[in-house]
């Protein structure tokens, strides 16, 4: 027997105190394969509580859940579900998890993952109770959900609009992805103070939601000096928290590379040191003021990413600075204007347009084996004005097959470690 009453309460117990009942419907049922199925219903009938010693056990629920309640019951001695219709097997999922009949939810959890998923859809996927037994039931479907987000939302910059509006839980999903495609990590540090701002308007709670949610998504040792510096000035953030997170941030970024990889590799750090899909490739930068302005840029390629360059690709680096100009390197596979082959280039460019003008002596160097050292490939000095830039198409002065090549003397370990050398000697 169950009694169906009006209003919000969604207490499904057996417990007969509360609202005005509206109607009682009478049910006749198997105890034995109830209990079988449910550890609510098997607790029911045999832990001494009155309904076990009576024939008829009452539940009790509200009139919206009569349908999910009717299509579990069917479950439970069928092993079928009638509907395929989403809201509904949302409620026969949560009426599961409230009689813990944990092979329906799986059941349910199945059939929703297999329908088309909306932004809408997702986000109540991430909303659902968090007990024990639907932690588990429903995993597949939350995973699922996240993913969805994540490819969806993938270039923040073109969403950035729409995903201002998504809940919490869907920001986490969006965030924890590797193939994020941002700019850099510091455009992911200042969409999530953005969006916090926007979402929590008390600097407590703003506070408390960057520190325990989402600071930790954060790829700090991936962003840039000049961020850096500023999140230790941001009001918004525990200056304890953010004074740790630009140390380990700075710390990273003096390690030895093999170290570094070693950290992306490794499944508990791997989500903190592993880059996303940058735009801009995130450099290693070393500025000196004395005697002269000074900066030393380290720009690491992996193999795969200069194969993808064939035949007339680019990549570009995140900016640096000197003397208060922002620079930036690309490389390219070009055309080699005299020989006709393909090549690799490298070039420093200046970021600012305009009037501008600075002169700066710079060096391209690369490491290469055996010895693992930097060798210096061209050097000279150069007069930049706004978007203006300096370079060579053919740095290793060697076709590119060969550059390429398994035994290159130009990848160590699968890396093609480049430096620029930039030095201003005048005002």
């Amino acid at each position: 027997m169950y009694q169906s009453e009006d209003g919000e309460n969604s207490d499904s117990s057996w417990n007969m105190e509360c609202n005005q009942v509206l109607r009682v419907k009478s049910i006749y049922i198997s105890s034995a394969i109830l209990a079988a199925k449910s550890p609510f219903f098997y607790k029911l009938f045999s832990n001494g509580m009155k309904e076990s010693d009576q024939r008829h056990a009452t539940l009790r629920i509200t009139t919206s859940e009569e349908s999910a309640l009717m299509e579990l019951l069917s479950f439970i001695y069928s092993g079928k579900l009638t509907t395929n219709e989403p809201t509904l097997l949302l409620d026969i999922l949560m009426i599961s998890d409230k009689f813990e009949v944990v092979s329906c939810m799986r059941h349910c959890s199945q059939l929703l993952r297999s329908l088309p998923m909306t932004t809408e859809s997702a986000l109540l996927y991430l909303d659902l109770p968090s007990s024990i037994s639907m932690a588990a039931a429903v995993q597949p479907l939350t995973d699922a959900a996240k993913e969805f987000l994540a490819n969806k939302y993938k270039d923040l910059a073109k969403f950035q609009d729409e995903v201002m509006n998504i809940p919490l839980a869907g920001i986490e999903a969006i965030l924890c992805s590797n193939d994020l495609q941002v700019a850099s990590e510091d455009a992911v540090y200042d969409f999530v103070i953005k969006w916090v701002r926007a979402q929590y308007p008390r600097t407590e709670e703003r506070r408390e939601i960057l520190g325990t949610r989402l600071l930790p998504l954060v790829r700090f040792s991936h962003m840039t000096c000049r961020k850096l510096r500023k999140v230790l000035a941001c009001s918004d953030l525990d200056h304890e928290q953010a004074s740790k997170s630009v140390t380990d941030a700075l710390l990273y970024k003096a390690d030895a590379p093999h170290r570094q990889r070693a950290l992306a590799a490794d499944v508990l750090t791997c989500r903190k040191y592993t880059e996303r899909a940058y735009k801009y490739r995130p450099l290693k930068v070393v500025e000196f003021d004395q005697p002269y302005p000074q900066c030393i840029a380290y720009l690491d390629l992996k193999r795969e990413e200069c194969s993808r360059l064939f035949p007339s690709g680019r990549i570009y680096s995140q900016a640096f600075h000197l003397a208060g100009q922002g620079f930036f390197l690309s490389a390219h596979c070009n055309m080699d204007q005299q020989s006709a082959f393909h090549c690799f280039g490298l070039f420093l460019g200046m970021q600012e347009k305009g009037s501008t003008s600075v002169t700066v002596d710079y060096e391209f160097a690369a490491r290469t084996r055996p010895s693992g050292d930097f060798v210096s490939k061209y050097k000279g000095y150069y007069t930049f004005t706004g978007g203006k830039a300096v370079g060579y198409r053919n740095l290793f002065a060697i076709p590119w097959p060969s550059f390429m090549a398994d035994d290159s003397l130009f990848f160590i370990d699968g890396v093609l470690h480049l430096r620029a050398e930039l030095t201003i000697k005048q005002s």
